[in-house]
């Protein structure tokens, strides 16, 4: 009996962390909505505003430069790593852990310095590398107005040449099953259009160029930082639904062999019974 026991004790506790499980995937589910609901307005307007840069190439590389545009000689450079607060949501974070670690491979002949957006990053990475700043708040109120303040800190670090680039790890939201690491360049900017033979608009400023231009270039950095933690939200609350999803399943299915199990041996205890109570009887009546 002490062996049934302890399967039931089992049973009971996957039955338990079943129920946990399947409650954390339905509040992703919840929040997924919302959050790929942002993501997919914003990357209109994050993409419109991208091409409007691309097509001021002009101006960016006329006689007064922008100081966001300037490409100097490497020495050293800044990394933004994105990830989560809280873990339980499958490869979502180890997936940037590695590509972080692969990129201070690739750039070993450079100083890097690294900023944190999420705990789980700064736990792993501030053991081996230089934390130039860490911002786990980020997530619990995600505006654009806390991504500018982070944004303004490495633009003005850039313009004061203390970094010579500045690079973004994320994840980049594609479904809920699927999250693609993405590597960014957000400083300096590039206005170089892949396709070399698509029209430049032809565009009447006002107030100036320089002046518009000016206006636009930090904003484009900061919407890019804006739209990389949007993707990275949305693609957290994809990756733990669907590893809740799976443990769910697993959990269901231990479960299910746990109970056959305790059938089969209180089936097997109660006829060693039934075979002791007639052996009784047989006896008795010899």
């Amino acid at each position: 009996m002490a062996n049934l026991k302890e399967i039931r004790n089992r049973i009971a506790s996957v039955s338990s962390t079943m129920q946990i499980t399947s409650a954390m995937k339905m509040v992703s589910a919840a929040k997924l909505k919302k959050a790929q609901d942002a993501i997919t307005a914003m990357r209109p307007y994050s993409d419109k505003l991208t091409e409007l840069i691309q097509n001021l190439s002009g101006a960016i590389d006329g006689d007064t430069p922008n100081p966001y545009t300037q490409v100097r000689p490497v020495k050293k450079a800044l990394l933004v790593v994105i990830t989560s607060n809280r873990g339980l949501c499958g490869g979502f974070n180890s997936n940037i852990i590695k590509a972080t670690n692969s990129y201070l491979a690739k750039h070993a002949n450079e100083s890097v310095d690294l900023i944190t957006l999420g705990k789980k990053g700064n736990d792993i990475l501030a053991k081996n590398n230089n934390i130039n700043a860490n911002n786990n708040a980020i997530f619990d109120d995600l505006s654009f107005n806390n991504a500018s303040d982070i944004a303004e800190a490495f633009m003005e670090a850039f313009a004061q040449k203390e970094y010579d680039r500045v690079d973004v790890v994320y994840n980049r939201f594609k479904n809920a099953a699927t999250q693609i690491v993405t590597s960014e360049t957000l400083l300096p900017i590039s206005a170089e259009t892949e396709d070399s033979n698509s029209a430049t608009a032809d565009y009447i400023f006002e107030p100036t160029q320089e002046e518009i231009v000016n206006e636009l270039l930090p904003k484009s950095v900061k919407m890019q930082l804006f739209k990389a933690l949007r993707d990275s939200f949305a693609s957290e609350h994809g990756a733990r639904m669907t590893a809740m999803h799976k443990a769910t399943d697993n959990a269901t299915e231990l479960r299910d062999q746990l109970k056959l199990t305790y059938n089969k041996a209180r089936q097997a205890a109660i006829t060693n019974e039934i075979l002791e109570i007639v052996g009784g009887a047989e006896a008795l009546n010899n």
